[in-house]
């Protein structure tokens, strides 16, 4: 029986937000694979975040630039501003996920993933210093779309997967849950020293799937599909939450259609990075309105 209950959320019909320029207050190594990078800027007192896996735009500088180029209006016309751009000048964008954010002073801190594909945005966070000034593409209202976990009402119980690139959204939706909301969690991770303390008030139970010299994404069916598959799932109405490689998330959210039985409307599921694709090909399919990496 659900010992918690999950209000109600909506889906916004509009995504407020705007640019914010700000820098780097102080960097920490979480893990051999993970970097905590903490922004602050006096701009930063109106950037609101929804929690959970609340997402922004990150726009990076060029080498040599000082400042990542973005478009002067942040309206909804920005990013057919940043795509007319010249691609070597405009602003390196990427996709991240607020793990915290803190007022007096106000902060955000971003946990980046260090691939060993040696793209620009994990180039970055590996040498970033306090000073380096970048820009965010952020929400202004609570209520934004740049929210994904939204539990339907009369869900029981929920089911989450990530790998390290889910990581900050996963610690950032088990701190929002109800308390004693029964979670079922797996977390894959390269090193045993990437493994973390998640804080949560739910009936959660994690287990942390360490791939040692096996490279990200390589072995799909494991150890996160596996893991899924040998499992015992909890009675009752279900949501899932599922980020990470693009196949694995599909050959998931496959597995829990087809072979559980969830509903598909109760599958929230998005394919942070795809195997033996670079980063620039994924945001180039994404400003060609190319298939997304995760969508059957």
């Amino acid at each position: 029986m659900t010992t918690a209950t999950i209000a109600a959320t909506t889906t916004p019909t509009a995504v407020p937000f705007r640019f914010f320029d700000v820098r780097v207050v102080r960097t920490r190594s979480l893990g051999p694979s993970i970097a905590r990078i903490t922004f602050g800027g006096g701009c930063l007192k109106d950037f609101v975040s929804g929690g959970r896996d609340q997402r922004f735009k990150l726009f990076l500088p060029h080498p040599g630039q000082t400042t990542p180029v973005v478009p002067v209006e942040d309206g909804e016309g920005w990013f057919a501003a940043w795509r007319a751009m010249d691609p070597a000048v405009r602003g390196i964008m990427r996709s991240y996920t607020v793990r915290a954010r803190r007022h007096d002073p106000d902060e955000i801190d971003v946990d980046f993933a260090l691939h060993h594909d040696g793209g620009p945005a994990a180039r970055w966070a590996a040498r970033a210093e306090p000073g380096d000034r970048v820009t965010l593409l952020g929400p202004v209202v609570e209520d934004n779309g740049g929210v994904d976990f939204r539990p339907p009402p009369g869900t029981d119980w929920v089911l989450i997967t990530g790998d390290e690139t889910a990581l900050p959204a996963v610690a950032g939706i088990l701190e929002w849950l109800p308390a004693g909301l029964p979670a079922k969690v797996w977390l894959e991770v390269q090193h045993a020293e990437d493994v973390q303390e998640l804080r949560t008030r739910a009936n959660a139970e994690i287990s942390w799937l360490v791939r040692d010299a096996v490279a990200p994404g390589t072995r799909r069916s494991a150890p996160l599909v596996e893991a899924v598959r040998a499992t015992g799932l909890l009675s009752g109405t279900p949501y899932a939450w599922l980020a990470g490689e693009a196949g694995t998330v599909r050959e998931l959210r496959r597995h829990l259609v087809s072979e559980r039985g969830f509903d598909r409307k109760a599958v929230t599921f998005t394919g942070y990075w795809r195997l033996g694709a670079c980063e620039e090909q994924l945001v180039e399919e994404a400003v060609s309105g190319a298939r997304p990496a995760a969508e059957d």
